[in-house]
């Protein structure tokens, strides 16, 4: 196999004078490293301003977009009159700017949704009052005039009327816990179609248009509480609880949605007659500039097929604008790219094989396509109506690479960014600036200031604190390359050698790794490795005597559609062989240990670590599978049928290829941790792998962390969980003979 090694011009290696420290897990942990960031940033109406919550969480400031200079302070906490604030958590603007609504004692959920306590905060008056007195508030919404806010608690929608002296008044009266939700997304439509809010108001601010999700026939999955720390429960001293929650695997019945509208002034609700299949869903439910069409956006069970209709509230009726139908199934960044301006619909797909943006008026009719070939469209920022143009970021036919791009209405193609690496942008709402973020595998992120023409205009943060702090660790270097397999298929990595390295020695290696349909790792980023901040905790074990490699798989993003999804309806089997391969590659290289190598991942990455180490070819000496799927059986249905589609359809997909039925297969020493509280990848899947490794007699170490979700975080979770990791690596790996 040839070696295509690309060594990154700057590497991390620093010859300060201070240079030899030590890195420890608990500093790690602990974010002693983690880079400034630009957070809640929130592009204001004039098009010239953004605002952003002060780093205390006391005030909301807005900023010139042109000099990143302050222009004014919208909140503080500490002059507002009303009740008192301790800590801004977020806020929502007003579509007139006069108002805002400020959130506080925010209260995780699930991944993206959560409860808080709003206040509606006057900028004109420095004035706060209750949103509700009724508790605590989901998805506050304005409408379009900005005189009336809807929300939703215990799945019922409210409304209240400023104009009125904030009267509240219900309007869904079905909402039950595990039964009926109104306005939000269930469980696995917030996971999977990755959004909190299914409710908007019409371009006139009469009709208020929402999902409702009637979850009564989804079978619930029940997980154990105790007692323990950090937070403690002491509801559960004397007896463990239990939280019950509506999850359906894969197979099994979603919940049953319909589009609701109600009418403010009339008070009468009504369904709107959209056609959806018996199990086909409602992703997203978009507003639109005319007061009579509310996009509602369908896809089938097997995600295959996508539809957008233009909804009239009043007359119930829908009519299908846009359809997009793909080979095997539709990406779910699709939905999170979706645009509807005032006049068009801008719609990501893979139609052609790798992902292309298209442009249609709000009837239907295709008015452009933007990107051709191998250059991948990976986020989509906006249509600018006036002038015709579109932005986005691509790769440009280079997977790990991103730059930002407009597309002109003549058709012509202009590169925001050039420097080499990861950019990311938001746009003002006029399209006029944006902030750029940009980092790469030496650089932290630098947040600059640019107009539409890519030219820079200030620096806001260069992270220059932390980039002097690293210069007083022994830090080594980070190379991007590229394998080729047994198999002629090229993958992409990253490898981070020790400072001192030695290319006379034998180093054990580490492979990390997620592996997962369209996700990558191997990016030129600072975010890299299993704990981000340029691959820190690598740059840890490598101060341990470790080369730390990390390679993309088949299945990954960045290539186009056939590179990602031939693993469609096989989840595991080619991204193991990959990984398996990968090793084998590195064992021929003069450096490593071929006897010496282990892999390890979380969620599909701990997936991905037992596939491989049970694939059948023994090169891992040991692994780490943290908060491992051991069955698609019992994930859920949108993501696991997007890619593998029912078991009834798939049996052989789903029985032959999954670790459990591999189990005997296993080779190498094995650590598994699964948080037990975790309501996305279930303890189940680790409890049924460990007895199907005892029925066939294979050893193995399990780490179980009371109370903690699919995160495994809270108090000193993360410290002692990767502390765990490491001694388990050195137990297994600092000799070069199995003990």
């Amino acid at each position: 196999m040839k070696r295509n090694l690309l060594l990154i011009a700057a590497m991390l290696v620093y010859s300060s004078a201070f240079a030899g420290q030590s890195l420890s897990i608990k500093a790690i942990t602990d974010g002693e490293f983690h880079s400034e960031t630009m957070t809640a940033v929130t592009p204001l109406a004039d098009g010239e301003t953004y605002a952003q919550i002060s780093s205390d969480g006391q005030r909301i400031v807005s900023y010139s977009f042109r000099t990143g200079k302050q222009t004014a302070v919208l909140f503080d906490v500490a002059t507002a009159r009303g009740p008192k604030v301790g800590r801004v958590d977020g806020y929502v603007v007003s579509p007139d700017g006069q108002r805002l609504l400020i959130q506080t004692q925010t209260k995780s959920i699930y991944r993206r949704s959560f409860t808080a306590t709003y206040y509606i905060y006057s900028i004109r008056n420095n004035k706060l009052e209750p949103l509700s007195d009724g508790g605590p508030q989901q998805v506050p919404t304005f409408s379009p005039d900005g005189n009336v806010i809807a929300f939703v608690r215990a799945g019922n929608i409210h409304l209240v009327k400023l104009l009125y002296d904030n009267a509240e008044s219900q309007i869904t009266k079905d909402g039950k816990f595990n039964e009926v939700i109104n306005g939000v997304p269930d469980w696995v439509y917030e996971e999977e179609f990755s959004y909190n809010s299914a409710l908007t108001f019409t371009a006139d601010s009469k009709q208020v248009v929402w999902v409702r999700f009637d979850e009564s026939q989804v079978k619930q999955y029940s997980m154990q509480l105790f007692k323990g720390l950090a937070p403690e429960r002491s509801e559960y001293a004397q007896y463990p609880g239990a939280y019950s929650y509506k999850y359906p695997i894969a197979g099994e019945q979603n919940s049953s949605v319909s589009v609701m509208s109600y009418d403010i002034k009339s008070h009468q609700t009504r369904r709107l007659d959209l056609p959806l299949d018996k199990d086909g869903y409602i992703p997203r439910l978009l507003p639109t500039s005319d007061p009579t069409k509310v996009a509602v956006v369908t896809m089938n069970r097997h995600q295959d097929q996508l539809r957008i209709y233009m909804c009239n509230p009043l007359s119930t009726v829908c009519q299908l604008v846009v359809e997009d139908k793909v080979d095997k199934y539709i990406k779910e960044e699709v939905l999170g790219d979706l645009q509807i301006t005032a006049n068009h619909i801008l719609l990501s797909s893979e139609r052609d094989g790798y992902n292309h943006l298209y442009l249609y008026a709000l009837n239907g009719q295709q008015k452009r396509q933007v990107g051709t070939g191998q250059n991948v469209i990976t986020a989509v920022y906006g249509y600018d109506e006036p002038t015709g143009d579109i932005y986005y970021a691509a790769t440009n036919g280079t997977p790990t690479e991103q730059q930002i791009y407009v597309s002109h209405a003549n058709g012509k193609t202009e590169a925001l960014t050039q420097q080499s690496g990861v950019n990311c942008a938001t746009f003002s709402s006029t399209y006029k600036y944006f902030i750029n973020n940009w980092s790469s595998v030496a650089s932290p992120a630098v947040y600059t200031l640019r107009d539409n023409r890519g030219r820079q205009l200030s620096t806001l943060i260069d992270n220059s604190a932390l980039k002097q702090k690293l210069q007083q660790y022994d830090l080594g270097t980070v190379e991007m390359f590229q394998l080729t397999t047994s198999e002629n298929v090229t993958l992409n990595g990253w490898m981070v050698k020790p400072r001192n390295f030695d290319p006379a020695k034998k180093y054990p290696v580490i492979m990390y790794q997620y592996g997962g349909p369209g996700s990558q790792q191997v990016l030129n980023q600072w975010g890299i490795g299993m704990s981000g901040s340029g691959a820190i905790m690598e740059q840890f074990f490598c101060q341990q005597g470790y080369i730390c490699v990390c390679v993309d798989n088949r299945g990954t993003g960045g290539r186009g559609a056939d590179f990602e999804k031939c693993t469609y309806l096989r989840l595991g089997e080619k991204e193991a062989r990959d990984q398996v391969e990968a090793a084998l590659w590195l064992g021929q290289q003069s450096y490593v240990d071929k006897d010496r190598i282990a892999i390890w991942g979380w969620s599909y990455g701990g997936w991905n670590t037992l596939m491989a180490m049970s694939e059948g070819r023994p090169v891992f000496r040991c692994g780490i599978a943290i908060a491992p799927p051991t069955c698609w059986r019992y994930y859920d249905t949108v993501y696991t049928e997007r890619f593998m589609r029912t078991p009834n359809e798939n049996k052989s997909g789903y029985d032959e290829v999954n670790p459990i039925a591999r189990a005997h297969q296993l080779s190498g020493a094995l650590l598994l941790c699964h948080g037990l509280a975790d309501d996305n990848v279930h303890y189940r899947n680790t409890a049924e792998y460990v007895e199907a490794l005892v029925q066939a007699d294979k050893d193995f170490r399990q780490l179980v962390y009371t109370n903690r979700n699919h995160s495994i975080y809270g108090g000193n979770t993360r410290n002692h969980l990767f502390r765990q990791c490491l001694n388990f690596f050195d137990s297994e790996l600092k000799h070069s003979v199995r003990q």
